[in-house]
């Protein structure tokens, strides 16, 4: 089975998971705003099916998709070092912001 990293490196399944944080859809509703057939966006939810991100429901004669956003904790786990580097940058940015005069404008002149 693949793992998240993996699975996410396909556009598309981003794009699926992107219109599935919004609530339950069906494939049908998928396909329309994805843009590709029906066997494709099935084939794409298989794998996300698989790796855990989504899971499925019976409605009637509707398959209704769901996030399941557990799984994304591996790749938030993954992101939380890089998300400290990038917070420090921003700190750093604005300390070197607040040292700085301030200028007024030619119209405040």
């Amino acid at each position: 089975m693949a793992n998240a990293f993996e699975v996410l490196a396909e556009p598309r399944r981003r794009q699926i998971l992107d219109l599935l944080r919004g609530g339950e859809l069906p494939v049908g509703e998928l396909v329309h705003r994805v843009g590709l057939t029906q066997p494709a966006v099935s084939k794409h939810l298989r794998v996300l099916r698989e790796a855990g991100l989504v899971e499925v429901r019976q409605d009637a004669q509707r398959r209704l998709y769901r996030l399941r956003p557990g799984p994304l904790a591996e790749i938030d786990s993954w992101l939380a070092p890089y998300r400290l580097l990038w917070e420090q940058g921003f700190d750093s940015l604005a300390q070197h912001l607040s040292t700085m005069p301030d200028e007024q404008t030619g119209a405040e002149q």
